[in-house]
């Protein structure tokens, strides 16, 4: 009998901690990353996944429990090409793959397709550049972006362009994409409300480098500032082109112009151009630092704008994740429009259609071929 109730009782501790070691058992979480690593936009990639890895390391070292499992966060990365068809299969394959959520997209030609095969499979997507308004107006539950949309984007930078460089008689010249059709015609609208006045609107094909005809009518125009609506290594082609027509008018960038890819391109024909971006022109906190200090180790100085808003949109996730204590997809969702949290660019909290809550923006300018801070505006009042 002695012998039979040691036995139980070695069968029953030995049960119990089969059973502890299960609870305590790490659970692999997978967050999805979709960026562009080649094409078009593809020098933004390294530095946008860079940063988001070292959210992930972070987050890691945070320890969060769910049901007993410590949770280990892995970044699934996928890279889109700047190609919406590309773009579906990327988004098709994450959500087939298990991820908790989704970063991305760069593009908004390619994050809006995919937002659809997102919010049908209920996975949240945390925008770090789909800056087109429409991407959250169609009121998908699942849709947020932790940058300003591009009507704000537009309507700030017009109000400089005319309050500030007292420009009045604009060239507009898009590339014809969502992104930059879209932020023009918004930029144009903005212009108007202000008493500016638009003396022409061109569209050219955003894999040309050929602005011979538009530049040739616009000479003729005199404008005080041209507009461009589109990405940076292009804008620093136009802006070399303008000056070589003799249009000493500055160039007015979109979001995603200032970074070295312009300055490249541009040569000291990009100086004077202005553009605006999201965020605070810097960063202060020891939170900052201790992300700086981790980046420039292991990546040096060659930080996007943007990889500060690519490691806030990890971290915002586990967040919600933390908050939703749940790796239910619904449940996440859910608390992503609930959650608030303090990043390295700033507050981050979402609208009703999932916008970045209070943005703040700053003008830069090209000066000596750097680009310079102006002015930060915007915020909360």
């Amino acid at each position: 009998m002695k012998l039979l109730g040691f036995l139980k009782l070695l069968c029953f501790g030995a049960a119990a901690l089969l059973s502890v070691a299960a609870t305590a058992e790490d659970r692999t979480v997978l967050i999805g990353y979709a960026a562009p690593l080649t094409g078009a936009s593809g020098s933004i990639g390294a530095s946008l996944v860079q940063a988001a890895e070292i959210a992930v390391e972070d987050a890691n070292r945070q320890g969060l429990h769910i049901n007993g499992h410590k949770l280990v966060f892995k970044l699934l990365v996928q890279d889109d090409r700047s190609d919406m068809r590309t773009g579906l299969l990327v988004a098709d394959y994450l959500v087939k793959s298990g991820v908790v959520g989704v970063i991305g997209h760069w593009n908004s030609g390619v994050g809006i397709p995919a937002s659809h095969i997102y919010n049908k499979a209920d996975v949240v997507q945390i925008a770090q550049a789909t800056t087109s308004h429409a991407y959250t107006q169609q009121s998908f539950p699942t849709a947020f972006r932790i940058v300003p949309h591009d009507d704000e984007n537009a309507y700030y930078t017009a109000e400089y362009v005319v309050r500030q460089l007292k420009a009045q008689r604009i060239a507009v010249i898009d590339d014809q994409t969502p992104f930059g059709n879209g932020y023009a015609r918004q930029f144009a609208q903005s212009v108007e409300s202000f008493r500016g006045n638009i003396v022409s609107q061109y569209g050219i094909s955003s894999r040309t480098s050929d602005f011979n005809a538009v530049l040739k009518n616009i000479r003729q125009q005199n404008p005080d500032a041209v507009f461009f609506g589109g990405l940076d290594a292009q804008a620093g082609q136009l802006a070399r082109e303008l000056r070589r027509f003799g249009i000493e008018a500055p160039l007015i960038g979109v979001g995603g112009t200032v970074g070295p890819q312009f300055l490249k391109a541009a040569g000291e024909a990009g100086n004077g151009t202005i553009a605006l971006e999201p965020g605070p022109a810097s960063y202060k906190g020891a939170q900052w630092q201790q992300f700086d200090k981790a980046y420039k180790s292991r990546h040096g100085d060659d930080m996007g704008l943007y990889a500060p808003f690519s490691y806030d949109a990890v971290q915002v996730l586990v967040a919600a994740i933390r908050q939703a204590n749940s790796l239910e997809r619904h449940r996440i969702v859910a608390a992503m429009h609930q959650v608030r949290h303090n990043g390295l660019t700033g507050p981050v909290a979402f609208d009703e259609e999932g916008n970045l809550a209070n943005p703040v923006f700053t003008i830069y300018q090209v000066r000596n071929q750097k680009w310079t801070p102006l002015k930060t505006i915007g915020g909360k009042k």
